[in-house]
């Protein structure tokens, strides 16, 4: 049986994840505004779809050879050790 190949990382999934996040965060406000308390459920969404886009976003990247796929924060720095 032939060895199937990982699926690569979709940019329109990262794009959706972006969008649906940047709507949670206007819902959230909006309802906040209005005094509705079920804001807190468009902050919760807001959360899960910002780690979402986060996610792919570095995944797509990782991809593309623009970073390592492992280890490195925000700023692409290695975290501190012996270098081993």
């Amino acid at each position: 049986m032939p060895a199937s190949t990982p699926p690569r990382p979709s940019k329109s999934i990262a794009l959706a994840a972006t969008a649906l996040c940047l709507l949670a965060v206007v819902a959230a406000v909006v309802a906040f505004v209005n005094g509705n308390w079920f804001g807190i459920a468009w902050v919760l969404l807001a959360g899960v779809t910002s780690n979402m886009a986060w996610y792919h976003w570095r995944r797509l990247r990782a991809a593309q050879g623009g970073e390592q796929a492992q280890g490195g924060g925000p700023g692409g720095e290695q975290p501190p050790g012996d270098g081993r």
